[in-house]
């Protein structure tokens, strides 16, 4: 039977249904074909994880896998394809036992009596009580906490808690992981959604938590809280310390977006710049080929037939599907245990240092007309390999089933298991982020067609008015930037960065205009680890000595801050 338009939403749904409410990994998205990419990797690795049970493998427990992941880089399923799921080991999630504070869901307008349960875990086993002990805290962000209990295993808060003999803790944010006080996922249903609303979340859990077998009371103020956050939670931690200083006593913000925008077309430029200078320069090549091509009408079709795109009608969903692969720069990490070595595979396929031809700029003469270098046609065989043989076509799917973007139907359905509306309202009315190419002065590795208009058609699209709220015509990123944006500061404040992370341009650490240098101190600690990407600080190793060196560096350092910062709490105590 051929399943196509709005029935590609009901074979999602069976998938959803036959692995219970959760689906697994997270992908990152913006934008309508972020949407798509989320529901064909949402099926394939739902798919593959009820087969790896049936057999015996090691996914044995669908109910406790995210629905809604980690969608930070634009567009992009991340670790989703043949060619990066091999390179991809993820470490078991340790035993941590969820525990749950009770929060309303509307802490200020008295719009609802409603209340959700947050969930949270604790890590208490290097605890030592005194006064003045820590409570290191991780904001969840946007995705299941479930996600960050390696880093209350062996990562940041672990590292902390045994250097100070503290506490560490997980906080999962609202609406996502099981943090949930909602039917559905509505425009209405989503309104409580806001940063204000998280903020005080957290605020709300510090002042009043009790922990399970601590007899003592950690409360702030009256414990210091040192308040971690990486990428979006970076930016919270940021928010955190500046807006309830009373109760954070200090903040690690690493890849902290601070600064909101519109459109952020510098994410792109940063890949293109610290990627390899012939896999730059052949996507470079290839994106301005395929602009020139599709202005030319007799071509656009083999064109995209060469891709495996020929019934794709689009031809910014077309541009918009070949975006895929570069998010996997930011699933490069240090530890492949965590990482992806996705983009290097894809620019050896590119670069041609395969079987496939290396002379990438040599031009080769196809049917149709269409004249293209080796470069192109080795982009395309990628694109077919790992990204259009996601779309089961076996299942009677039609590329325009998969990837176009046309039908606001696709994108209105509200369950609770479409997660991809959590952070795609987040920036549709706070964040931004549209990715959209560079000004015509610079070199692009994304298609020119891929305009603001584009790219924020999903807002309109999946948010259509509610009852009682309307999402605005624009992200309104005033309400971050507000709060501070590139200068954002204040004692006991860390801002880590890596050096090549795409998300850095709106991070205090931006070379792109807008921000300025600032002195790295103990006070108001200002750091970079070289070669890094998204907060490489927040992973750890067991044996810290197996890490790499700008990684150990980087965790003495923060231990060795936030020593200096908890010997100020200690004066603090002693002249009250």
């Amino acid at each position: 039977m051929r399943i196509c338009g709005g029935n590609l939403l009901s074979l999602v749904a069976v998938v959803a249904a036959t692995t219970g409410s959760n689906a697994l990994d997270s992908p990152s998205l913006h934008g309508a074909q972020g949407v798509n990419f989320w529901r064909l990797h949402h099926s394939t690795a739902s798919a593959t994880a009820r087969t790896a049970s049936q057999q015996g493998g090691l996914v044995t427990d669908l109910s406790e896998t995210p629905t809604n992941g980690e969608p930070q880089a634009p567009f992009v399923v991340s670790g989703a394809t043949a060619a990066t799921t091999a390179s991809v080991s993820r470490p078991a999630t340790p035993k941590f036992r969820a525990q749950t504070f009770t929060q309303p869901l509307d802490h200020f307008h008295n719009t609802t009596d409603a209340t959700f349960p947050q969930r949270f875990w604790v890590n208490a086993r290097h605890y030592k009580p005194r006064p003045g002990a820590p409570v290191i805290v991780i904001d969840g962000g946007e995705t299941s906490g479930e996600d960050r209990l390696p880093f209350l295993d062996t990562g940041i808060a672990d590292i902390l808690a045994r250097a100070t003999g503290g506490v560490g803790v997980v906080l999962e944010h609202r609406y996502y992981g099981k943090s949930i006080g909602v039917q559905n996922l509505s425009t209405d249903a989503l309104r409580w959604l806001t940063n204000e609303q998280a903020l005080e979340d957290s605020a709300n859990f510090m002042r009043n938590v009790k922990f399970e077998g601590i007899a003592e009371d950690l409360t702030a103020p009256n414990t210091p809280w040192i308040y971690y956050g990486g990428s979006y939670a970076g930016a919270r931690a940021a928010h955190m310390r500046v807006l309830y200083p009373d109760i954070v006593f200090g903040a690690i913000a690493s890849s902290a977006v601070t600064h909101a925008v519109l459109t952020n077309w510098e994410y792109m430029d940063v890949i293109r710049l610290a990627a390899d200078p012939k896999c730059s320069s052949n996507l470079v090549n290839s994106i301005t080929t395929i602009d020139s091509l599709l202005k030319i009408g007799t071509l656009r079709a083999p064109l995209k037939k060469l891709f495996g795109l020929g019934g794709l009608a689009s031809d910014q969903d077309f541009v918009s599907v070949l975006t895929y692969p570069l998010g996997l720069w930011q699933d490069r990490n240090w530890d492949p245990a965590v990482g992806s070595t996705g983009f290097d595979q894809f620019c050896a396929v590119l670069n041609g240092d395969t079987p496939t031809v290396k002379d990438t700029a040599r031009t080769v003469h196809l049917p149709g007309g269409l004249n293209v270098n080796v470069g192109l046609l080795n982009y395309a065989k990628w694109i077919r390999e790992n990204v259009v043989s996601l779309c089961p076509q076996e299942a009677g799917l039609t590329t325009e089933d998969c990837f176009g973007t046309n039908d606001p139907s696709r994108y209105q359905v509200t369950g609770l298991v479409e997660g991809w509306r959590l952070w795609t309202f987040q920036y549709c009315t706070q964040w931004g982020y549209l990715t959209t190419a560079p000004p015509t002065s610079i070199p692009t590795i994304i298609s020119r067609l891929l305009d603001i208009d584009y790219q924020h058609k999903i807002c309109v699209q999946a948010f259509p008015p509610g009852k009682h709220y309307v999402v605005p015509p624009l992200p309104d990123v005033s309400a971050v930037n507000s709060l501070g944006g590139f200068h954002i500061e204040a004692d006991r404040l860390a801002f880590i960065d890596g050096e090549v992370d795409p998300w850095r341009p709106y991070t205090p650490h931006s070379t792109y205009g807008g921000a300025v240098e600032r002195d790295d101190t103990p006070l108001r600690p200002f750091k970079i680890i070289p070669g890094g990407v998204h907060h490489w600080d927040e992973n750890g190793l067991k044996n810290s000595h197996e890490e790499p060196e700008e990684i150990r560096q980087v965790h003495a350092k923060t231990i060795e801050f936030v020593k200096v910062w908890l010997e100020q709490w200690k004066g603090a105590v002693g002249q009250q």
